[in-house]
């Protein structure tokens, strides 16, 4: 198989950290593409030109980052990271939506200020920051539910890609006053997988 990421995207590394974690290493094979680049061979490829982007062992090709992470999971017949015990299944499910809404809030604000500095919004730049920050206070109260401590799992994979932000965007500045967030992140990102996709400072 074949997965098309960019290095510093956040949504890519959610997929690149399970393809360790399921230690596929041998099945997926990791390719850097070219976006937002007129022209890109990449788009013959994956014509919406976004990232990550799976192309299966049948040649068929999958996008979005939680869908390629619930199939790499199940490759093995044996889901460790999507699957939940119990009746914490929704529970799971709502914690994971919240931290997606945080990614794709920084997401925005990172894709604004990487634009050459008289085509960013102000505008758009002040209210994802906003957004961070309630998001911020949200989960350090949210960080002591049991499904952030136990086994590995898509929620904590999903929390820790968008806390791991901050090393592209300086302004993202989230754990001052948040010492159980900055604990619990400190942790979860010193798994080798973390460490192994850290993205580059822009």
């Amino acid at each position: 198989m074949k997965l098309y990421i960019t290095p510093g995207s956040p949504y890519a590394r959610m997929a690149r950290i399970v393809v360790i974690e399921k230690d596929l290493g041998g099945r997926v094979e990791v390719i850097v593409a070219r976006t937002r680049a007129p022209g890109s061979l990449y788009y013959q490829i994956n014509p919406s030109g976004r990232v990550p982007y799976l192309i299966r062992d049948d040649g068929v090709g999958m996008e979005e980052s939680a869908l390629i992470a619930d199939y790499l999971d199940r490759l093995d017949g044996c889901p460790s990271l999507t699957s939940v015990p119990g009746n914490d299944v929704w529970e799971a499910r709502r914690l994971e939506a919240l931290a997606r809404s945080m990614l794709d809030g920084l997401a925005v604000w990172s894709r604004e200020t990487g634009r050459p500095h008289n085509e960013q919004s102000p505008t758009t730049i002040a209210h994802e920051r906003a957004r961070s920050e309630r998001m911020i206070d949200v989960w350090e109260r949210q960080i002591e539910d049991p499904l952030m401590h136990g086994p590995f799992n898509m929620v904590q994979l999903t929390l820790a890609c968008a806390l791991g932000m901050d090393v592209r965007n300086p302004d993202f500045r989230w754990r001052g006053g948040h010492p159980k967030l900055t604990a619990w992140f400190e942790r979860i990102s010193s798994r080798p997988s973390f460490q192994a996709t850290m993205p580059p400072a822009p």
